[in-house]
């Protein structure tokens, strides 16, 4: 029973984590797609140049 309740919970941290870059991304491209951002970036030269953490991978050394 126990082995069942930590599944549970680690399947729904995996899923929490998911949901969260899902809506991070959805809503910085909404924000940078939008008129209010294309005017704060054409106006006040706010343009972020913000690497991936993928970009800092092991692999890529």
């Amino acid at each position: 029973m126990e082995g069942s309740f930590v599944g549970t919970i680690v399947l729904w941290i995996m899923g929490l984590v998911i949901l969260y870059f899902v809506i991070y991304t959805a809503v910085k491209d909404g924000i940078n797609k939008s008129l209010v951002g294309q005017f704060i970036e054409k106006n006040y030269d706010v343009k972020e140049e913000k690497k991936s953490f993928l970009d800092n991978d092991l692999d890529s050394d």
